[in-house]
């Protein structure tokens, strides 16, 4: 059974404007061609008729480029919802939380999830585990989630592309499968 048999919904997460303003999430980005790979993939579901489910992060810091008044809270040009692609607003980490996201997809008797988005290390990461904790079979693209260099404890700086790396080992096998893009769509 390939995998567009098993109906899996598409969970595209925090693609949103904000992440535009680099200085501020600490700079150096791995994956810049996150966003177009998330909108194939996107092209691809819409083509297969198979479910999509948006989701935005609504900071309640009011400060934050994501916080529902700034422009950042916007999401991508490239990932605009159609009427029937539900759209989840979230202001924690995991998309599960303080959301209805769980009961939508038991409605729709969903239990396969591929995953893309910004950040891997946080709302990615968090969304992924619980994700996998709620007994969900997923899926994590790791070429379509991107995320910023970090500060260590002691001053150091973190590299993105390790964050990232280190993030998606992490949740390897235990939370999901972590997957190419390209492999994905041909086990579709």
């Amino acid at each position: 059974m390939n995998l567009a048999q098993k109906k899996p919904a598409l969970l595209l997460i925090d693609i949103q404007k904000g992440f535009e303003n680099e200085a501020h999430w600490g700079g150096n980005r791995n994956n810049r061609d996150a966003e177009e790979k998330c909108a194939l993939l996107l092209e691809k579901w819409r083509s297969l008729k198979l479910p999509v489910f948006h989701v935005m992060h609504g900071s309640q810091d009011s400060n934050s480029p994501l916080h529902p008044t700034k422009p950042g809270f916007e999401l991508h040009d490239l990932i605009k919802p159609n009427q029937d692609e539900p759209l989840i607003v979230k202001d924690v980490n995991s998309a599960f939380i303080g959301t209805d996201l769980e009961d939508q997809l038991k409605e729709k008797n969903i239990s396969t999830l591929v995953i893309a988005g910004l950040t891997t290390n946080h709302c990615i990461s968090t969304t992924t585990r619980m994700a996998g904790n709620l007994d969900f079979k997923t899926y994590l693209v790791s070429d379509a989630t991107a995320t910023f260099d970090r500060i260590g404890l002691n001053g150091e700086v973190f590299d993105a592309e390790l964050i990232h790396q280190t993030a998606l080992a992490s949740l390897n096998e235990e939370f999901a499968t972590v997957v190419t893009m390209n492999t994905l769509l041909n086990d579709l």
